[in-house]
């Protein structure tokens, strides 16, 4: 497993823009695959964006597809931002990165193994 820290949440506008940072350390030398998912106050955790462990291959959920943008440093993804754009209230939640050196890109939380405490982001209309 990796250990797993996110920075960068705060208070915004609506339409306004943050970039997040999920930073792992641990064992990474090996390939991962990271995601970010959120939690909105009383909901359920919603799958954001994933950056798979190739190096190149991501994907986005399609409440913030053209509008979010998720970036790796290295191949390794041990650094991995997520650039929030365009930001609406409805995406006011807590939002996690999580790890897993998985085979295929997946968007259910249980199959990631590491898992960060989280940011707050909000959005205010």
């Amino acid at each position: 497993q990796v250990q797993l820290v996110e920075s960068g949440g705060g208070l915004v506008q609506f339409g306004g823009s943050l970039r997040l940072s999920c930073a792992a350390s641990g064992r990474t030398f090996i390939p991962f695959t990271v995601a970010w998912f959120r939690r909105a106050p009383g909901g359920e955790r919603e799958f954001v964006s994933a950056f798979y462990r190739d190096g190149r291959t991501v994907y986005y959920a399609n409440s913030v597809r053209g509008r979010f943008t998720i970036t790796s440093a290295d191949t390794k993804n041990t650094v991995v931002y997520l650039q929030m754009n365009a930001l609406k209230p409805e995406g006011t939640a807590v939002y996690c990165c999580a790890a897993a050196p998985l085979n295929r890109l997946v968007v259910v939380p249980r199959s990631y193994t590491s898992w960060g405490q989280g940011t707050q982001v909000t959005v205010s209309s």
